[in-house]
């Protein structure tokens, strides 16, 4: 018979006629193989050879099961001359096939995020010992395949009045709460803050009701008390924002401050046109909406006229436990459509990452649900919350961080630099990661 039959179709035909095994049955022919393309035998094509071999032997290793023969003896234990099995020798790996592994950035990350310089030095009329600048980023972070240029920044908060924290944050701060200028101080000799946020919450009028003049005063001490570069934010009172904000950037005239925030639920013209006027930076906020991101952001351009190089955005972090991973996932689409083109998106992001410390898991000593296991004690939980608040939207995108809490500032910046280059990475001694303690 001279019928070609391939292995895959006698075994089906078998399977098809319910053929469990076969006796004084003998099977003839020769076996081809079908070779596409030419050439020396590189080596994937020797994979590819290799892989219709293994097949081949599948098929005719089951159809010699049918025939009664033990199989999965011979494949457990090697077959030797004549038939009788034997030790495999497996022979010794003695060099592995070079390849080139390349990366590069995406063809489509073709727009590079705005670069905002915050801060001003003396050089540049203002009074600062140096200026941070965030944005320019070419690809997604940390990635080798691009260039990162400016690192991530954290700015700690202080405000103008004595608040309720939770403990384990409050314990930081309790020598200092009542005067502002101490506290920023302590925030970076102490705590190695980047920057520093003042916020103006006694304006508020269901508070203090402070008037903006008055709480304008706060932010020159803070700027005599510290030289890093500040962000201004008021109480989050729409009304008496604007006006404190309008006061608090002509006390800051030509220091080069960021104003938190301009957002579509109050008159966000007022506080462009401060930033405008004296020399700032605004913060453009929205609620974890993409779209309503992109419409801020074109009325302060189009219609404030606010300078590109004046705008951070901040999409608002929701929290661990509050919804943190829609917050990453609208900041990465956020900062995708950036790198692709998307110029009402190409700003740097900056993150309320205290917002950690709302969710209840961060500062409540136990579970009110009596069948919960142990949360574990709140001294760790609180900041460990912070810190996996903070890094997982630096994975995101985002440029800045405002933050409360000195262990989790020193976590993220110790990692958020060592993925950046600044800091070598350590080679911990993991030969006792059985026995080891954190």
């Amino acid at each position: 018979m001279s019928d070609k039959l391939k292995l895959s179709d006698l075994n089906s035909i078998l399977k098809d006629l319910d053929v469990e095994s076969l006796e004084g049955v003998t099977i003839e022919g020769d076996i081809e193989l079908d070779i596409q393309g030419g050439g020396g035998m590189n080596p994937a094509m020797a994979y590819a050879l290799g892989h219709e071999a293994a097949q081949i032997s599948l098929h005719v290793a089951n159809i010699a099961r049918m025939l009664g023969y033990p199989v999965d003896q011979l494949f457990a234990q090697g077959l030797g001359a004549g038939g009788e099995t034997a030790a495999v020798q497996t022979p010794a790996i003695e060099e592995l096939l070079q390849a080139k592994f390349d990366v590069a950035r995406s063809s489509e990350w073709n727009t590079p995020i705005e670069e905002v310089t915050l801060g001003a030095t003396s050089a540049d009329g203002g009074s600062r010992g140096h200026t941070i600048t965030l944005g320019g980023e070419k690809a997604m972070p940390f990635y080798f395949d691009a260039e990162m240029p400016n690192r991530n920044y954290v700015t700690m908060d202080v405000f103008d009045m004595p608040i309720s924290m939770a403990k384990s944050v409050k314990s930081n701060y309790e020598d200092v709460m009542g005067d502002p200028a101490e506290w920023a101080k302590k925030v970076v000799n102490e705590y190695n803050a980047d920057m520093v946020t003042i916020h103006l919450i006694s304006t508020d009028p269901l508070i203090n009701d402070t008037p903006a003049r008055e709480a304008s005063k706060v932010v020159e001490d803070v700027l005599q008390a510290v030289d890093v570069p500040i962000v201004i934010g008021g109480s989050g009172n729409p009304q008496k924002d604007p006006e404190v904000l309008e006061k608090a950037a002509e006390i800051a005239e030509g220091e080069r401050a960021l104003l938190a925030s301009a957002s579509l639920n109050l008159d966000y013209e007022r506080v462009a046109k401060a930033a405008t006027d004296y020399g700032h930076a605004v913060l453009s906020w929205t609620q974890l909406e993409i779209n309503a991101q992109k419409e801020l952001n074109r009325k302060l351009m189009k219609q404030c006229n606010v300078p590109r190089e004046s705008i951070v955005m901040d999409p608002t972090t929701a929290a661990l436990g509050y919804g943190l991973d829609y917050a990453y996932s609208n900041m990465e689409r956020i900062r995708l459509s950036a790198l692709i083109g998307d110029d009402e998106l190409n700003f740097p992001m900056s993150s309320g990452t205290t917002n950690a410390w709302g969710a209840r898991e961060s500062w409540m000593k136990e579970s009110p649900i009596k069948e919960d296991s142990d949360w574990g004690p709140r001294e760790y939980r609180g900041p460990i919350w912070e810190i996996v608040t903070g890094l997982s939207l630096a994975l995101a995108g985002n440029d800045m961080f405002m933050m409360m809490h000195p262990t989790s500032v020193q976590v993220l910046k110790e990692i958020t630099q060592t993925l950046y280059g600044n800091i070598e990475a350590k080679n911990p001694d993991i030969t006792n990661w059985i026995t080891a303690e954190v």
